[in-house]
């Protein structure tokens, strides 16, 4: 039997259609995502582009927060992002409003605002890493040392009890100083002489610029080494810490959005990572240069093992 061939009207016919329900596909899954932030900075834009081009079916863009209205004014369907605190604080008046992703905020800073009690519309990524995964680093590239000393605060206290209980868990002792004035030199001295390797929370109270000279000239005078609290530090002069850049949080972000609101989790470490270190500060411990890539990958594979 011969085969009937379509005439050009019914190819075009056909074409018309698929293209039609294509794009209503589209329309329907596209998903309106706004991020907000005091300031619209080359930084911001770089971030929202990129953004966009992960995710072009959607509509991405970013809004200055002073020109939104108040939460609860938004429509629930929008998908919201805050880049930063002042937006937190915005989205905190009121309970009302959409599903929001809060990026990079740190556990000292949610702590300062609502403690304990996280308002369940929010979805918290943390930008320090995991007390657990640093303490895995530390095992990984000083595995003699065994008394993790860590300097703390008012603010950061709350921290100390995770803490206590993740070092317990791979046989390592936390070594603690209360440091409340940085100008007095004599908590530090006393947590260096007393551990093995200096442990940086992420307190910008404590581990800032003003800090840095003496917290790290303290260390490596009696040859302690500091682990992170951040790759700032690491540049700065600390020997290496994990931390995530702006590729681990897209990718971050692009896997929620693809999810419903409703199933995304109250709070987030990134499971995507680095490791940075400090050639020359290891070289100074006389310790091996450290192979990163390798480092966060046996990292990363400790952590998906049950």
């Amino acid at each position: 039997m011969s085969r009937k061939v379509p005439t050009v009207g019914q190819w075009l016919a056909g074409l018309f259609l698929f293209l039609t329900a294509w794009l209503h596909g589209v329309a329907v899954q596209a998903a309106d995502i706004l991020l907000t932030g005091a300031e619209e900075s080359p930084g911001v834009q770089s971030f929202v582009q990129a953004l966009s081009e992960l995710r072009p079916t959607d509509n991405v863009r970013f809004q200055p927060l002073a020109s939104l209205p108040a939460p609860g004014k938004l429509p629930a369907s929008l998908r919201l992002i805050l880049l930063d605190l002042p937006s937190l604080d915005w989205r905190l008046q009121e309970s009302a409003g959409p599903a929001t992703l809060v990026l990079r905020i740190s556990r000292l800073q949610a702590q300062q605002r609502f403690g304990a009690l996280q308002p369940p519309h929010l979805s918290l990524l943390w930008s320090d890493p995991p007390l657990s995964r640093q303490l895995q680093l530390i095992r990984r590239i000083l595995p003699q040392a065994r008394r993790i000393g860590v300097l703390f605060d008012q603010h950061s206290e709350f921290l100390l009890k995770e803490l206590h209980v993740a070092a317990q868990v791979m046989n390592l002792q936390i070594v603690s100083q209360r440091w409340d004035n940085t100008h007095d030199s004599r908590p530090l001295q006393a947590v260096l002489k007393d551990s093995d390797v200096l442990l940086g929370l992420d307190d910008p109270d404590l581990y800032n610029p003003k800090t840095a000279k003496n917290l790290l000239l303290s260390s490596y005078s009696r040859q302690v080494a500091l682990i992170g609290p951040n790759a700032s530090f690491v540049r700065a002069g600390s020997l290496a810490s994990s931390y995530s850049d702006q590729s681990d949080w897209l990718a971050i972000l692009d896997e929620l959005l693809d999810k419903p609101a409703a199933t995304w989790p109250k709070t987030l470490y990134p499971e995507r990572f680095k490791v940075l270190s400090n050639a020359q500060v290891a070289r100074s411990l006389g310790l091996e240069p450290l192979n990163e890539v390798s480092v966060a990958a046996e990292l990363a594979e400790g952590e998906r093992r049950p």
